[in-house]
């Protein structure tokens, strides 16, 4: 059968951007493997609720914790490859030698994309690109933080590749509650002031009855 790589520049985002396909991926018996590729420790600076080694735990709990809601976590393999967060468009050399440690040939790859509007999905999505190009592999996309900034037809955004895949009642359901795991980002910040990294509207967008990728192949994933 065949294996998806999702990419995650965070612990968050393989849900966030793919709840909704990594449950039709796993009904159709395929195997994900999961790259969260820094354990997001720096989302709350100068936090003491939430500082860096709190988060260095958390986070990926969070991630394994919405898995579960999903219902994919035994089909799926999770790996935290320990990158800087916040600091990944500097350690692409390693981001590239992680994959090819890891990636197989026959792979398909998923990750955030080059022009998302977060310094980290970016680097992500053009490392991940370049080496999906290098090595033949079909590499697809995900919009999650353009939704919060970009307007219908930006041109930053390759709209003739979108691909919307329509996500099911249960499936949009599920994709909800493994948000919900996900408490360090969406609660206030006491000790900063600072409100949630995922305020409701940002929820909202997230949770559309559909996910866009980028690629001109995408039936080859299903």
């Amino acid at each position: 059968s065949k294996r998806v790589v999702i990419v995650a520049p965070h612990p968050d985002d393989e849900v966030l951007g793919c709840g909704g396909l990594m449950q039709q991926l796993i009904a159709l018996n395929c195997k994900i493997l999961v790259l969260a590729v820094s354990n997001g420790t720096q989302s709350h600076p100068n936090s003491t609720k939430y500082p860096p080694d709190q988060l260095n735990i958390l986070r990926p709990q969070e991630s394994l914790a919405a898995l579960n809601c999903l219902g994919v976590a035994e089909s799926t393999e999770h790996i935290e490859l320990n990158l800087l967060d916040g600091q990944i468009h500097l350690q692409t050399d390693q981001l590239r030698q992680s994959l090819d440690k890891l990636i197989q040939a026959d792979d398909i790859l998923i990750c955030s994309y080059e022009f998302d509007g977060h310094p980290d999905h970016e680097a992500v999505g053009k490392t991940v690109q370049a080496y999906a190009t290098a090595k033949q592999l079909l590499c697809l996309h995900v919009l999650i933080w353009a939704w919060h900034w970009a307007e219908p037809l930006d041109p930053r955004i390759d709209w003739h590749q979108a691909k919307a895949f329509s996500l099911t009642q249960e499936q949009l359901t599920k994709k909800h509650q493994a948000i919900l795991q996900f408490k360090t980002q969406l609660e206030a910040d006491e000790s900063t002031g600072n409100a949630a990294v995922l305020s409701p509207s940002a929820i909202n967008r997230l949770l559309m009855p559909y996910e866009v990728y980028l690629s001109d192949s995408f039936s080859r994933v299903l």
